[in-house]
């Protein structure tokens, strides 16, 4: 669920979206009120609830299915994975989520990890398609 760069973040009312460059993917993270569904059909990224507490926008997301890693490093979760995030924009270019990782079948306590991100507003997603890395050598260096 950590969001890789590029990511861009789009607010409407009741709803917001983390929109991934990578894969064309994204996240819904419902804000209209409501709660978690009493019963989820497991799925990648969860079933994500978001509400503002103060500054921070905070999103609770359960309801896993246990195929995916929590990292890059393989660690791995259950189905019982509840995760916390709290974003927060910390100056005009700078974001910071900070994430609760909770899972009692997988490990013994929640952790706590935060990650900053450079906000760029008016920067465009991209479409990123992969072909069997046959699109390397039409990228354009920066």
């Amino acid at each position: 669920m950590l969001p890789p760069d590029p990511f861009k973040i789009v607010q409407t009312p009741g709803l917001t979206l983390i929109l991934y460059e990578a894969f064309v993917d994204f996240r819904q993270i419902f804000t209209d009120g409501r709660k978690h569904p009493q019963s989820m059909n497991p799925a990648w990224y969860g079933y994500s609830v978001g509400k503002w507490i103060g500054e921070s926008f905070e999103v609770q997301t359960v309801g896993f299915n246990d195929e995916s890693w929590i990292d890059g490093l393989g660690l791995p979760h259950s189905e019982e994975l509840r995760v916390t995030e709290r974003f927060q924009r910390l100056t005009a270019g700078h974001l910071q989520m900070e994430g609760t990782i909770d899972d009692p079948k997988m490990y013994t306590r929640p952790w706590t990890f935060k990650v900053d991100f450079n906000a760029i507003p008016d920067a465009d997603l991209i479409e990123n398609i992969c072909e069997n890395e046959k699109d390397v050598p039409h990228q354009v260096a920066k």
